[in-house]
């Protein structure tokens, strides 16, 4: 039985269910799990924390990333192309990739993600050049290493380029390739019970890089073995302009005739949905994973977040891949969320505790995660902690709730904790070695980029 009890801490953000804010309270978790939650709690425990100048969060929970984009950031030959052109030059990269560049990137993107207070990450896998191995599987060993709770998705493609679509023949499989696959990762890595720290969704790419048959068969398996669905969908007008050149339909409407809506699925990007969209969203109760950082990179838009949060419909916040936004720090995203939407929809923008709900609650609903994403009795021990004396926040302490998205927050937490375990300290990673992992990561990277 492993316990941490944080004492005394000088605020607690819960975002339960009642917004509860608690001053100087304690924080007990045993074997993964909050047992306790107050002021003077009787507990005693291994491992003891002065949480006295500390707010205490919980766990931000990334919704979607492609961690193997780490290896293709801040490639000059890409920064002012938009999505299509932009996909079509990284796939002749993408398609070296194997175990070992999966593996390393994985280590890099989650140990950010992790320093900057995310305890959760889904990653949206879809490339798979042929022979490269077990790419999942490195995945989830990376996150074992790294301590992190990790969803991973079995991801597809099946056009290539001969098919009209963008990769090169060498990432995409058959359909029924692929099924098989993904009954295989379902099986040998999905955990569904309370506190899971592995769980798979499905997940094929895009309505332009995958055909309705893949689409229809991944539903129909991802309902049978009671995973979730993922994928991008509106974000981009040239993804509208394909799905009504080649399917009649806007693409909602497309992916709602192959069951592609409901509790259980959710989209990233969702940036050009029209209003009767947005209802059917809300009415399906169909999520989208908000990416704002990469969406301004790509210049494909503004989602309408203030709108779908005004309907109830499920929304989250993710990075996106790291090459579309050059870095894995969730916390980044909370404050250009925030600056976006108030530049955009001024007084009907979610405040600085609305989007930190949306990385945390709103996150966990998108994932169908009920364990995570609030600090209360009973939930996972995941949360993060700031020293409240820093000099970047003077000034800024008057609302804890808000000023991770108002101020931001400038360089690593001070703490992560992931299960009940410390993982982040004084703001480096404490389970992994941190400068061999960059230096190998570095030149598996330079070897990987040679290849192209």
């Amino acid at each position: 039985m492993s316990s941490l009890l944080l004492r005394n801490l000088r605020t607690i953000l819960t975002c339960d269910d009642g917004d509860a804010v608690l001053e100087h309270a304690d924080l007990y978790c045993e074997n993964g799990i909050i047992r306790g939650l107050g002021p003077d709690l009787p507990q005693t425990a291994d491992t003891v924390i002065d949480g006295s100048h500390y707010w205490c969060y919980p766990g931000l929970i990334n919704t979607h990333h492609h961690l193997y984009q780490v290896f293709s950031r801040n490639l000059p030959q890409v920064q002012n192309l938009e999505l299509f052109d932009w996909l079509t030059a990284l796939y002749e990269i993408w398609k070296g990739l194997d175990e070992q560049v999966v593996r390393l990137s994985s280590l890099t993107g989650m140990g950010e993600l992790l320093k900057h207070g995310c305890t959760t990450c889904f990653d949206h896998h879809y490339v798979f050049p042929a022979g490269c191995g077990d790419l999942i599987g490195a995945q989830f060993a990376a996150a074992e290493e790294l301590g992190m709770r990790m969803f991973a998705s079995r991801g597809s493609m099946d056009l290539s380029r001969k098919d009209g679509g963008l990769p090169p023949d060498s990432v995409v499989q058959t359909v029924d390739a692929i099924m098989k696959d993904s009954a295989r990762v379902i099986e040998a890595y999905h955990d569904p019970s309370f506190g899971s720290m592995r769980q798979v969704a499905l997940a094929p790419c895009s309505p332009f890089s995958v055909s309705g048959e893949l689409l229809r068969q991944s539903a129909i398996l991802a309902r049978q073995y009671g995973v979730r669905l993922h994928t991008h969908l509106c974000e981009t007008r040239d993804e509208e302009r394909y799905t009504l050149e080649h399917y009649g339909v806007r693409p909602l409407e497309y992916m709602a005739s192959l069951g592609w809506t409901g509790p259980d699925v959710w989209y990233a990007h969702g940036i050009h949905f029209n209003d009767e969209e947005l209802r059917e969203l809300a009415r399906t109760g169909t999520g989208v994973a908000h990416c704002p950082i990469s969406n301004m990179k790509l210049a494909s838009g503004v989602a309408r977040v203030p709108e779908m949060l005004a309907l109830d419909v499920p929304v989250g916040l993710a990075v996106d891949g790291s090459a579309s936004n050059d870095g894995s720090s969730l916390m980044e995203e909370l404050r250009v969320c925030y600056l976006l939407h108030r530049l955009t929809s001024s007084e009907k923008a979610p405040s600085g505790y609305q989007v930190l709900k949306m990385a945390t609650r709103g996150s966990a609903r998108l994932l169908g995660r009920e364990d995570i994403g609030q600090l209360a009795v009973g939930k996972c021990a995941d949360f993060f902690l700031v020293d409240s004396r820093r000099l970047e926040l003077v000034g800024g302490a008057y609302s804890p709730a808000d000023v991770l998205a108002t101020v931001g927050l400038r360089g690593p937490v001070d703490c992560t904790v992931v299960n009940g375990r410390v993982v982040v300290k004084e703001g480096h990673l404490v389970t992994i070695d941190e400068e061999k992992t960059a230096a190998d990561a570095r030149k598996a990277c330079g070897a990987y980029l040679a290849k192209a």
